[in-house]
């Protein structure tokens, strides 16, 4: 199939932008379009407008930016995946982007769009509701944020405004001996995951836990950062068993042509556990 009929723009700056996006509902922002042009191929989207963001530099780069690490919307993945910043200050992002997409369409695809469209099994997303990244919107009104868990309401559905996003805010990595973790499964690497989880772990000099936080993506409507218990704990492969097992203990997953909810279900368990196996051995290796 072919798209249907549009306009194209390509505006000078983000005023202009939200200015287009103000006054024409039905437009849509184009960046990387690694997610956009096939939904208009196929017809999914049908927009009257589309307003190319790509070539804006404001919305491009990784800086620090006090206790944050800011990343331009229009940032392309393959830049992020390889900058020495992120593997520095947000490292949980950085593991989650090598399994992003493959080559080809990380060299086109943006950090910002893999974000706005709210897919459930976007890596992305999975990182920035673990980490409580903040989500910046500019509208012709003003400024917007929104923490990830306000952002993502359902499958490719999330409270953005009539706007451009325009950074992801993600907190500088904490103090401490802090260790990652992110694993997947899907058809092919780097294909839409079945399931995904990521973990991030702070320990203290004696290989306590300080800090948990452990997420699962691909599961359900939204990526989920999970309650999980294990201050003060040391972690052994049969606590971690027993971490996973109680955050997992309410979680929804979802049947689709892909796989069952009860094949979920196993699988971000176990995905859950060897991120957390890899998050601690990783802060284990800063102490050895």
């Amino acid at each position: 199939m072919k798209p249907s009929s549009f306009d194209y723009l390509r505006p000078k700056d983000v005023p202009e932008v939200c200015q287009v996006l103000a006054d024409d509902p039905e437009a849509r922002v184009l960046a990387g379009g690694q997610t956009l042009i096939p939904m208009l191929a196929m017809r999914l989207a049908r927009p009257t407008t589309l307003v190319d963001v790509n070539r804006l530099p404001q919305l491009h780069g990784i800086t620090e930016q006090g206790a944050q690490i800011r990343i331009g919307a229009a940032t392309i993945q393959a830049k992020a995946l390889h900058s020495d910043l992120l593997k520095r200050q947000v490292p949980l992002l950085a593991k989650a982007l090598a399994h992003v997409g493959h080559p080809p369409t990380r060299a086109r695809g943006t950090v910002g769009g893999s974000v706005a469209h709210g897919d459930p099994s976007a890596e992305i997303c999975l990182a920035a509701a673990l980490l409580d990244a903040e989500i910046v919107y500019a509208t012709a009104e003003g400024e917007e944020r929104f923490a990830p868990e306000e952002f993502f309401i359902g499958p490719m559905l999330t409270t953005a405004p009539a706007g451009c996003l325009t950074e992801l805010l993600f907190p500088k990595c904490p103090a401490g001996r802090v260790g990652t973790g992110f694993h997947e499964t899907a058809s092919r690497r780097s294909d839409y995951a079945f399931a995904s989880a990521a973990a991030q772990v702070v320990l203290d000099e004696d290989g306590r836990c300080i800090d948990l936080r452990l997420g699962i993506g691909a599961v359900g409507d939204v990526p989920q950062r999970l309650e999980a218990e294990g201050q003060g704990m040391t972690l052994t492969d049969a606590r971690i068993a027993e971490i996973v097992a109680a955050a997992l203990e309410d979680l929804e997953t979802v049947d689709d042509l892909h796989a069952t909810a009860a094949y979920r279900r196993r699988a971000a368990a176990e995905l859950a556990r060897r991120a957390l196996r890899e998050a601690r051995d990783d802060a284990m290796g800063d102490i050895a």
